[in-house]
């Protein structure tokens, strides 16, 4: 059992285009294990605050891809947004999970990604699409039920994974605009929970908030600051 668990979680090895993300490694895994293939991306794996939100989507290969799509980092936030939008009125399927910041402090950042990786997943079968396989970004795949493939630096060269990484951005950095609301002076907003320097005297000045991920080494040294 484990050495198929081990099987089904391979690295995928994949000769990298020059013209942005394309549908060849769905293609790829789809000969292997047939379709639907689900494309999964984070985002927020290093805020000191707010939660990691994953996204997991499937895409058709049929339709024109999105024109400007890519992975979100190389992408301003108007462009993000006009993507999010297009992504889901024209995705087969998608999902998002979420890990909370007392997850993220309960089970490590990394067990947190891969729970909220896990939680995206899900989604999909319960809006009523399970895919047969996944591309996942990065070299660090969760244990899914399902054939997973790891493929770095993805959300660049897979169609689906760029699809992945607009949802999980798009929809982490809005839900730390509304927790900017709930806890005003710490710009979460602005920053969206990294670790800037307006970010670091909020943390010296108010204290870390309950939105804050105690185990990462600035927050906890601003409690013990706080503490003393």
């Amino acid at each position: 059992m484990v050495r198929a668990l081990q099987r089904s979680q391979a690295r995928l090895d994949l000769e990298e285009g020059q013209g942005g993300p394309d549908f060849a490694a769905e293609a790829q895994v789809a000969a292997l294990y047939g379709r639907p293939v689900a494309g999964i991306d984070e985002a927020g794996r290093g805020p000191w605050a707010g939660p990691v939100v994953a996204a997991a989507a499937i895409l058709d290969p049929g339709r024109a891809i999105p024109e400007g799509l890519n992975d979100s980092k190389k992408l301003t936030e108007p462009q993000r947004e006009r993507l999010f939008d297009i992504i889901v009125a024209e995705a087969i399927a998608y999902g998002v999970g979420v890990a909370t910041p007392a997850e993220i402090d309960q089970i490590n950042i990394r067990r947190a990604t891969h729970l909220a990786m896990v939680r995206a997943t899900e989604a999909l079968a319960l809006g009523g699409v399970r895919p047969t396989a996944a591309l996942v970004d990065g070299d660090d795949p969760p244990l899914l039920d399902i054939p997973t493939r790891a493929l770095v630096r993805g959300d660049g060269r897979s169609c689906s994974i760029a699809a992945a990484s607009i949802l999980a951005k798009v929809t982490r950095d809005r839900l730390m605009a509304a927790l900017d609301a709930e806890h005003p002076g710490y710009g979460f907003a602005r920053h969206k929970g990294y670790g800037t320097a307006f970010h670091a005297q909020a943390l010296l000045r108010l204290g870390p908030c309950p939105i804050h991920r105690f185990t990462f080494a600035p927050v906890s040294a601003a409690q013990r600051e706080r503490d003393s």
